[in-house]
């Protein structure tokens, strides 16, 4: 098995290739408009296989777009301004981390893009710098490049023939660090995410938050393939994606072998047959729904292939489920097959007998069927077929699932589909330029673990390191937060509110507003749960303290005169009294 890791992470500076804001809208759309993309040759002259599949499947593209966040530029309506200065000098300082050689010069590239992602149809990409490594607990991982990218399109929702996408987070600039296929098993791509992970945060130049960060992994084994696993956001599952690609791959070279005793290397040639007439007074509600809607259902019969198609790959995922992937690229929500329990569909034994005659299935036989209009169900059907003749595993383009396993998504891309921007000049990098990004880098992540250590206690500097919210804790305490308050309350206070249910809404400014009303004494350490729970629910920090005011004073001192009992008043005003103040307050009575 061999595994390479393709680390994307968007970086926290204004769009690269426009001036608009990277923040990302929380309301309805100033505008909307529709596109169709198609195919185009890249430098070799060559259609690339990726993009053409996506153009097959002849979608329709919605978008969205808002003042702020969006410009002409986003929809391919003027060129693009220069690379953002800033962006740049934070790649380069990283690529500088990673033991990098920087060219001297960068050429910016499109990179062919058709499903939608991108309004032009391609996605503007620059290379950086090659040949840096990572030291790891199993050795070194080789770094084969880092380049700077514009971030594609937010999904909103799709359909069988139109995607929706919001504009605000087209152009956004990502970091795209590609290493060698030197991790040697599961954990180690665990490992070596998070490390590479580790330096990115460390520039504290990087976004925050759920999808800012995601892992490509590929994996390819000795007899099987390579395959690009893309969109793995969490690294406790990474183990397990590689885990269950191994696996799958494996059960597939097992059903394969069994393939070719059964039919050889010829071709499937079946013929496409339409079966509606057969379901024309069915109780499948599948196929009567698709019917109703002007669809028909069409079936094609699969040589030696009787039993195989059930054939589990991993836990919940069979044969016929990467057959019906295929379907489902040509816009199809999947496919019904013979190894399937005819039952639960509510398809007769009659039916099925009757499908079996029209399509002409022999025993040892399988078959598939879909159900859609005619010109999308034949398309589906020929996916059918042009997976089922594959006698290899394929090389492909999966998604990732969120239970450790992936999906077909397209045929893996090549060199095909690159050829040069030709709105822009290209970058020359000076010894200015690197010196600048050397600067700002602050010393990565070495320093960056010294500095923790001299703030916080080892086990939280060593929390602190990992956490997304190192960016934010440096900020915090920048402005004055007292170190191990601020990482105890991001660490562990929002930890428990958040499994209450509770979420700050803009956590950046309302703890900065939080640890600012708490210097100037407005509550005690032990209200902050308290006064968090009320700035969830929208409340400002001065409303969420009420009934909370920090205690202390000549108010402190008529407290110990009239209660006396240092444990009395601290069950009572726990969350108004410091402790330390009303010790000394009584050591003065």
């Amino acid at each position: 098995m061999k595994c390479g890791l393709e680390i994307h992470q968007r970086l926290d500076t204004g769009k690269l290739f426009c001036r608009c804001s990277s923040e990302l809208a929380e309301r309805e759309p100033d505008y909307k408009f529709k596109r169709r993309l198609r195919a185009s040759a890249g430098e070799t002259g060559e259609v690339d296989l990726a993009a053409k599949t996506e153009q097959e499947k002849e979608k329709e593209f919605h978008y969205d777009g808002f003042a702020e966040s969006c410009c002409l530029v986003e929809a391919d309506e003027e060129p693009p301004l220069e690379a953002d200065a800033e962006a740049l000098r934070i790649v380069l300082g990283i690529a500088q981390q990673l033991h990098m050689d920087i060219f001297d010069e960068l050429h910016i590239m499109r990179k062919i893009v058709v499903d939608g992602s991108n309004t032009s149809g391609f996605q503007r990409t620059c290379l950086v710098a090659t040949g840096g490594y990572l030291e790891t607990s199993k050795g070194k991982v080789r770094i084969s490049s880092v380049a700077v990218e514009e971030e594609s399109s937010g999904i909103v929702s799709e359909e069988a023939h139109i995607k929706h996408y919001r504009l605000d987070r087209l152009g956004i600039p990502l970091i795209e660090l590609a290493t060698e296929p030197d991790i040697v098993d599961a954990e180690h791509c665990k490992e070596t995410a998070e490390k590479i992970g580790l330096i990115l945060r460390a520039t504290g130049k990087v976004a925050r938050g759920i999808g800012t960060i995601r892992q490509d992994v590929n994996v390819s084994t000795e007899k099987g393939t390579r395959v690009e696993i893309k969109g793995a956001q969490d690294l406790k599952t990474l183990p397990l994606y590689v885990q269950n690609e191994v696996k799958r791959q494996e059960e597939l070279l097992k059903l394969l072998a069994e393939i070719k005793k059964r039919v050889g290397e010829k071709e499937l040639k079946p013929k496409i047959v339409d079966l509606t007439k057969t379901f024309e007074k069915t109780e499948c509600g599948l196929i009567k729904k698709g019917m109703d809607a002007g669809g028909c259902v069409l079936g094609a019969r699969l040589e030696g292939h009787e039993g195989l198609i059930g054939h589990e790959l991993l836990p919940g995922r069979r044969y016929g489920t990467e057959l019906s992937d295929y379907a489902k690229s040509a816009g199809v929500k999947g496919i019904i097959h013979s190894d399937e329990d005819f039952a639960k569909y509510k398809i007769s034994d009659s039916e099925k007998e009757a499908v079996r005659k029209e399509l002409g299935v022999k025993k040892g036989d399988a078959f598939a069927m879909v159900v859609a209009h005619k010109t999308t169900a034949e398309r589906a059907l020929h996916k059918v077929l042009e997976r089922a003749n594959m006698r290899k595993v394929p090389e492909e383009t999966r998604k990732a699932n969120p239970d450790g396993t992936s999906s077909f998504m397209r045929p893996l891309a090549g060199r095909s589909r690159m050829y040069p921007e030709t709105d822009l000049k290209t970058i020359t990098i000076t010894d200015k330029l690197l010196e600048e990004a050397k600067a700002a880098a602050g010393g990565g992540l070495e320093k960056k673990s010294e500095w923790l250590a001299g703030v916080l206690n080892p086990e939280m500097a060593g929390r602190m390191l990992k956490s997304r919210n190192l960016q934010l804790f440096e900020e915090l305490v920048k402005a004055g937060a007292e170190p191990m308050l601020a990482a105890s309350t991001l660490e562990q206070t929002l930890v428990e509110l958040r499994r209450e249910g509770l979420e700050l809404a803009r956590p950046r400014e309302q703890l900065m507003e939080l640890f600012a009303e708490y210097g100037k004494g407005l509550f005690v350490k032990a209200a902050i749960p308290d006064v968090l729970r009320g700035m969830c629910a929208g409340k400002g920090v001065r409303e969420a303290a009420k009934g909370l005011e920090h205690i202390s004073g000549a108010e402190l001192k008529k407290l110990v005169r009239e209660k006396k009992d240092f444990g009395a008043i601290m069950r009572e005003y726990r969350l108004r009294v410091d402790a330390g103040e009303l010790k000394k307050a009584m050591e003065g009575k």
